[in-house]
């Protein structure tokens, strides 16, 4: 429903778990992984250009990389591995945009990602902003699995996935769970890796 004339617009958005996540502003207290979860599960990567019965969600993708990281650092502590993660958390309010309109977007679509992305992190007790080495892993990690992805479910040739992520050197596909599956499921699994992750950097 449209916003009443003359009023301001709507800026918030309401979760299942009722709270309402303030877009301009947001709050970590209006940040819960239920909602995380069950909203990732359901976004589509690639815009749903993909293979298969399901969609390959954000959800999936979150878990593929913080594998892909647990491979290339095996030191990282829990809290990198849940910074991993949660690198894309913030789509599950402005949904997954393929990086071509990030770019034609420009700097209002990161700003306010940002803005979540910091909130989400204060909420779990992580730095609102990750040192530069761990952000390079996060994206080193991110960028293989897109190669994955493009390859093996997008309809990319290897050259030009190669061309746009960069050819891994060293990690395979292997062990890495590529097939889309159903969204209640992935839901569950975001959860559990969540929870073993939270409860791990608490020991």
């Amino acid at each position: 429903m449209a916003d009443r004339i003359g009023a301001p617009p709507r800026a918030w958005q309401r979760m299942l778990s009722g709270r309402r996540l303030d877009l301009l502003d947001p709050s970590p207290l209006d940040v819960e992984i239920s909602d995380i979860a069950h909203g990732l599960a359901r976004v589509a990567r690639w815009n749903g250009q993909t293979v298969g019965d399901h969609a390959f969600s954000v959800a999936q993708h979150s878990l593929v990389v913080e594998r892909i990281l647990r491979g290339l650092c095996p030191e990282a502590s829990a809290s990198s591995r849940l910074a991993a993660l949660l690198h894309d958390a913030p789509e599950y309010v402005i949904g997954d945009m393929i990086s071509p309109f990030k770019a034609v977007m420009g700097g209002g679509y990161k700003d306010c990602e940002a803005r979540l992305q910091r909130a989400i992190h204060l909420r779990f007790s992580l730095p609102a902003a990750l040192g530069e080495k761990l952000k390079k892993e996060i994206k080193r990690a991110d960028q293989i699995a897109a190669y994955f992805e493009a390859t093996e479910l997008a309809g990319f040739s290897t050259a030009e996935a190669a061309k746009y992520f960069g050819r891994p050197r060293g990690p395979s596909a292997d062990g890495l769970d590529l097939s889309p599956r159903p969204a209640r499921d992935v839901e569950r699994d975001f959860l559990e890796r969540f929870e073993a992750l939270d409860a791990a950097r608490r020991v």
